[in-house]
């Protein structure tokens, strides 16, 4: 885990650090200690890592910040500003079902994990603050998890504890002690920083690489759009898509697509459909198609290719609206998601890219804005969607770090 200037990290300021470390303070604790960690979007590879596929996505300037010091008893206290705080005995690490679903779930997961692996452990104090938008479908979840064991390694562990390790422990607080299953996309992103291109063949060992482009120089503006739609009610939407790749899996013989070859599925279409649903062999073509669009995308990146770069986001984010399904709800009244990708796509009137963003349905969208119509290209789209509908993000470079003054 890298020391950085706070010089360096968008967003970590001066004022912000002092905030923190006063509230620290004022709480007992000793010299504080500052770390942090980046929330993420997912670039290419829409619904492809559950299937073991390939995914690209990037950390962003969105963070969380925490001010932390060492305390003499065995418990972790977390103030989180806006949302109260919690204790976490280190005595026993085990899950605690009634705190399934709570900060303290997470907490006790991360360190259970790192314990397990014969990492050290000890209590302290901190003070976190952040900027990662509540809805914003950035991941605030792993970025916190990925936080927690940014601390731990730093306070403990001579910041020795490697990128990959502290998003499995992140991944294992979210599955076994928080309740949620997830991939380990996101907490990859969050701790690794910059592009970040992940395999996921092997989902024990992913391999992950870090992709060298400098995005302040390439003209374009990364633009979340917040449709505001409600995610209530899409549990069972969300929870199709990996179900029906499995039963085309499944019926090939394998346990997931990525063991499947693509031409043995295309020449099997006919065999298979009647046995699985129209709309499990659209999404398994999708998971073909935009698995190989995530090793492309990263190529691009890698050849400094902007526009064909920009022209495979577009085309896996309409994959992902026409073939994947997952942009517009069964509600048909519900169509906040789809219409904010046509709006954006009609003021962007052929430039940049635009897509949706994570799981979907009602979640957001991203847009690549030429740098100088950025101003208008807000300003209209939050005409129509309300204040706040539209995040302006660089590609923050540094994950999860030790923030030096």
């Amino acid at each position: 885990m890298e020391k950085v200037s706070y010089r360096l990290v968008p967003g970590i300021t001066e004022e912000r650090m002092d905030k923190l470390g006063k509230i620290l303070s004022s709480n007992g604790a000793g010299e504080a200690r500052f770390f942090s960690a980046p929330g993420r979007v997912e670039i290419g590879g829409n619904h492809t890592d559950h299937q073991h596929g390939r995914v690209l996505a990037a950390a962003v300037e969105y963070c969380m910040l925490a001010s932390a010091a060492t305390c003499e008893q065995d418990v972790i206290h977390i103030e989180s500003l806006g949302f109260g705080s919690i204790d976490v005995s280190l005595e026993d690490l085990s899950p605690v079902r009634e705190d399934e679903g709570t900060s303290k779930a997470f907490v006790r997961g991360v360190a259970e994990y790192l314990a397990d692996r014969g990492y050290a452990l000890g209590g302290f104090s901190a003070v976190i603050d952040s900027d990662v938008p509540a809805g914003g479908s950035m991941s605030s979840s792993a970025c916190f998890g990925v936080l927690i064991g940014a601390v731990i390694s730093g306070l403990f562990n001579g910041s020795s504890i490697a990128e990959a390790e502290l998003a499995k422990a992140a991944k294992y607080a979210e599955n076994v002690h928080f309740g949620k299953p997830c991939g380990l996309m996101d907490q990859m992103a969050s701790a690794c920083g910059g592009f970040v291109f992940i395999d996921f063949r092997d989902e024990g060992s992913p391999e992950v690489e870090k992709i060298d482009f400098d995005f302040a120089d390439c003209g374009y503006t990364l633009c979340i759009l917040n449709s505001k739609g409600s995610h209530a009610s899409l549990t069972d939407q969300y929870a199709s898509i990996p179900a029906e790749m499995f039963t085309v899996a499944k019926a090939l013989g394998k346990d997931y697509l990525r063991e499947v070859n693509p031409q043995e599925f295309y020449d099997s279409i006919g065999r298979i459909r009647g046995e699985v649903s129209d709309r499990a062999i659209m999404r398994a073509m999708h998971f073909f198609d935009d698995d190989m669009r995530a090793v492309m995308e990263k190529d691009a990146l890698k050849a400094s290719d902007i526009n064909g770069f920009l022209r495979l986001i577009n085309e896996s984010g309409a994959s992902s609206q026409q073939v994947l399904e997952n942009v517009s709800p069964e509600d048909p009244a519900n169509r906040s998601l789809a219409f904010s990708i046509a709006y954006a796509k009609h003021l962007l009137n052929g430039k940049g890219a635009c897509r949706v963003q994570g799981g979907g349905f009602a979640g957001t969208a991203e847009a690549f804005v030429p740098d100088d119509e950025v101003e208008e290209f807000s300003r209209r789209f939050t005409e129509v969607f309300g204040e706040n509908s539209v995040l302006i993000s660089g590609i923050r470079r540094y994950g999860a770090v030790e923030i030096e003054r």
